[in-house]
């Protein structure tokens, strides 16, 4: 019998107004999906949610009690609008105060003239949080129990989730493998499709159709832990999408 992978999972709060307006269109999403899924992390949930105190600390007690870890992006700048590191303390029942060490780096970056009240904002830690580095501004982020809150400008939040990554608990990566179905319909191979899914239900299998040169194009691709399983689900959809092709020559 196989070995059970071990699974980590997560989930991801996205925070700000801008984001939900729309003016900013975010790109945190994708990189820590990339991220998660190469060190064998499954990113299960995502949210946006805006820069409301109560709607912060609700997605945080939710998500932090049902995934191993919670990566939060936006709202821990120096304005007024960034309430994350108190949301954060407010979820957690901690206290908030500045912090020695972020404010030693902090000074790596601003001179000690221009480190006005606005940017020691950035220094207000929760009590008993680790720091999260960034290369890019200096400027922390944090990580306390399982919540990880990082910034928002892409940039930095990858320089974040740099630091993070060594420290993380990971479990089996997913091995994923694409079947070209080329311009076969997807009702043309449901069944089948659905037939193979039925008899993995360890696996993830999706149809995944695009336009491409104003023509329809699709893709079968199938996730999973075990390298075993994969393969066979892989072997099993070849066979009826290379005879359906076949019928349609």
């Amino acid at each position: 019998m196989t070995q059970a992978a071990t699974i980590v999972t997560a989930a991801a709060l996205v925070i700000g107004d801008e984001i939900l307006s729309g003016r900013t269109k975010d790109k945190n999403i994708g990189t820590i999906a990339d991220f998660c899924t190469n060190i064998g992390i499954d990113l299960r949930e995502v949210r946006i949610v805006p820069d409301v105190t109560e709607e912060i600390v609700a997605a945080v007690n939710v998500l932090r009690k049902r995934y191993d870890y919670v990566f939060t992006t936006g709202g821990i700048g120096p304005t007024h609008d960034d309430i994350t590191a108190d949301a954060i303390s407010a979820a957690l029942g901690v206290g908030i105060s500045e912090d020695p060490r972020a404010i030693e780096l902090l000074l790596q970056f601003i001179k000690p003239e221009n480190l006005n009240e606005a940017r020691r904002r950035m220094a207000r830690i929760p009590h008993g949080a680790d720091l999260v580095l960034n290369k890019v501004s200096k400027a922390p982020g944090f990580w306390i129990e399982n919540v990880i809150v990082m910034a928002g400008v892409p940039s930095v939040m990858q320089a974040m989730l740099e630091d993070v990554g060594p420290r993380l608990s990971t479990g089996a990566v997913t091995i994923a493998e694409t079947i070209e179905a080329g311009n076969l319909p997807e009702g043309a191979y449901a069944a089948e499709l659905a037939a193979v899914a039925i008899e993995n239900p360890a696996l993830s299998i999706g149809s995944y159709p695009s336009v491409i040169d104003g023509k329809f194009y699709n893709q079968i691709v199938v996730r999973g832990k075990d390298a075993e399983l994969v393969a066979g689900a892989v072997a099993a959809i070849r066979i009826f999408v290379t005879r359906l092709q076949a019928e349609r020559v």
